[in-house]
């Protein structure tokens, strides 16, 4: 079943947008190249995995802030704002202040500590804050855990944004039925989209590629260019939306008649005329009551058929809007319903907290989850080891200053505008929620053709890819240098030539890479449930020991390595609770209170009590992070 059929807007996709999009793909190439080149001559670990600690405040501020806006902040986090509504504006809100919490709390410290410790990576810098091997173990296991989660949502989202954009080009349609056909009844990835899974394969071998080769500097250069590309994209699509929505006023209008759709099964009937044995998911058709119906998946048209999954529009104004687009050779008989358990049939219910939800009763976002998303994008983005080594790369003070505002800026003038486009893309492209992550690559293709430039949704298009590009890059590097230089290069007892480092960091990217195509081969429905449980469990696992770490000469190893255990364990624990309770892998929170509160909280109450419990650290150590 391809995803190619799933909105208009993909068809209407243009051969010129392709191009565009290549072309840009192709500059990475090239930045990845000239930065390999740079590296020639000096020390291979320095170079390829900090790039010489000398970043100024354009290098740093720009990597800094392209990592954080990465495939959940283009792919998943649209979705949920199509899905749940204006309620997402206070799930975000926190992130406009970022910077301030994560760059002020202790990057000037950890850049400090970092050189003292000539550090490269932060196992690394724990091992040698604390003297102790088992804290470095420790943490490497854990950075490699949860960064793995993170790859794969990563890599699901770049998929996703090729389909889009190959989606009417014939040799490619050619390619995706030959997949399908091979694929079909196999365990794991036969349920999985064609087009995706071709998709998938061209992004991951593009993205290791360029990684591998360039290193840490690549990555930065590229994040450079991918974060003006981000900005750029955001602000296109913005202007394009409201002015096809007719003004934020008229959306705001339409959106206070919809209600949640309801998700059902069906049988397919044939109507006069009817020549087609099948119909591709994303077809939209009528029920025999009238109503607007949309497939999920292919459909068989037969009265003894095979029942289909459906989407069930319930705002009589969307199915006169889509009167021109809905098949009327083949009717839908609708065998069961389930409504929204929160939100079915109010009107409004996308302007307002908490937001309609599917499975919650409580909404998407009561009052006290709102505030525990507030500190959790701020404490949870200080605590992620990829902006930490980023924080151990800047030049100087007055360049941390500089990019605590500008990135500052930079969020807000991301954030909020995806909040207007894709509240209003519920008027321009209904009935996405079959595929809601696909939405941005959808908007960008429709609003451009319905603009007469769809040459353009190739560099609107290239603003998810972007986003996509530079998480993914930093986080195979950060799972390539805690292999390589955490556990083979600190575990051997003799020197390992730089040639053999160069090698296996190679190796271990392209290693890294193919599990993640392997695991992300059927993907879940929702990227942004992995983005949030990695950077949770990230931050659950280092934000309090890394603090404490920096500031607090009491501390002792054993503590550390409690806390980053302990903090991780009751992340994923809660995490595997909310599996049980909500029948889909969610965050349960006691209290409405998010998962990586409880985890943080336990793990600094875990530190103190063992740091107490145990001897003092060692004079000498303490003297030479702290002074005299």
């Amino acid at each position: 079943m391809s995803g190619s059929h799933l909105a208009v807007a993909a068809t209407g996709t243009s051969n010129s947008a392709l191009v565009c999009f290549l072309g840009y793909v192709g500059v990475v190439f090239v930045i990845a190249y000239l930065a390999g080149r740079a590296r020639k001559g000096r020390s291979f670990v320095g170079e390829y995995y900090l790039g010489g600690r000398n970043f100024g405040m354009w290098a740093f501020a720009l990597t800094y802030a392209a990592t954080a806006a990465s495939g959940g902040s283009f792919m998943g986090f649209p979705a949920l704002i199509y899905t749940h509504g204006w309620s997402l504006a206070w799930w975000i809100c926190g992130y406009m202040v970022v910077p301030l919490v994560g760059l002020s709390l202790i990057a000037k410290r950890i850049n400090q500590v970092g050189r003292i410790a000539g550090a490269i990576t932060v196992p690394e810098l724990l091992r040698r804050r604390f003297g102790s091997n088992q804290v470095g173990n420790v943490a490497t296991v854990l950075v490699v855990l949860f960064t793995f989660f993170y790859i794969l949502a990563q890599f699901k989202a770049g998929a996703a944004i090729m389909a889009t954009l190959f989606g009417g080009i014939p040799i490619y349609q050619t390619v995706v039925t030959a997949v399908e056909q091979t694929v079909d009844g196999w365990f794991w990835v036969g349920s999985a989209d064609g087009d995706y899974l071709v998709c998938l394969c061209f992004f991951a071998l593009a993205v290791i590629a360029y990684t591998a080769y360039g290193g840490f500097r690549a990555v930065v250069w590229t994040d450079v260019m991918q974060g003006l590309v981000m900005l750029a994209g955001v602000l296109i699509l913005l202007g394009l939306t409201l002015s096809q929505v007719g003004g934020l006023e008229n959306a705001t209008r339409q959106l206070e008649k919809q209600t949640p759709p309801e998700f059902g099964t069906a049988i397919l009937l044939a109507g006069p005329g009817s020549e087609e044995a099948s119909l591709p998911k994303g077809t939209w058709l009528t029920s025999e009551d009238g109503e607007a119906v949309r497939l999920k998946e292919t459909g068989t048209i037969s009265g003894e058929g095979r029942p289909v999954e459906v989407l069930i529009m319930t705002s009589g104004q969307t199915a006169e809007q889509l009167a021109g687009e809905v098949r009327r050779d083949v009717t839908v008989r609708i065998l069961e319903r389930e409504p929204y358990k929160y939100g079915a049939g109010q009107e409004g219910v996308y302007l307002t907290t908490p937001g309609p939800h599917r499975t919650k009763p409580e909404g998407f976002l009561p009052v006290l989850l709102a505030l525990s998303f507030f500190a959790f994008w701020n404490f949870s983005g200080a605590g992620q080891p990829s902006y930490m080594v980023r924080q151990m790369a800047y030049r100087d003070t007055i360049v941390l200053r500089r990019s605590v505002l500008f990135v500052g800026v930079f969020f807000t003038l991301i954030y909020l505008p995806l909040v207007l486009i894709f509240t209003s893309a519920r008027v321009l492209l209904p009935g996405m929620e079959i595929a809601p992550d696909r939405i941005m690559p959808e908007m960008a293709s429709l609003v451009t053709s319905n603009a007469g430039v769809p040459w353009l949704a190739g560099i609107l298009v290239a603003a998810p890819f972007a986003a996509v590009m530079s998480s993914v890059d930093s986080f195979l590097l950060l799972v390539s240098s805690g292999v390589v230089r955490d556990i083979y290069q600190q575990g051997s007892r003799r020197k390992v030539p730089e040639k053999t480092i160069a090698r296996l960091s190679y190796w271990t990217t392209l290693v890294v890479g193919v599990l993640a195509v392997l695991f992300v081969l059927n993907p879940p429905e929702f990227l942004q449930t992995l983005i949030v449980f990695a950077s949770g469990g990230l931050g659950a696992c280092f934000l309090v020991p890394v603090v404490l770490a920096l500031y607090w000469r009491r501390m002792t190893a054993s503590a550390a390595a409690g806390g980053m255990l302990i903090g991780g364990i009751l992340m994923l624990l809660l995490y595997l609770i909310g599996w049980k309770v909500n029948g889909e892998f969610s965050a349960y929170s006691p209290f409405d209170i998010h998962p990586f509160i409880w985890a943080s909280v336990a793990n600094l109450l875990a530190i103190i009590a063992i740091t107490f419990m145990g001897r003092k650290p060692e004079k000498e150590l303490v003297e030479r992070y702290f002074g005299t």
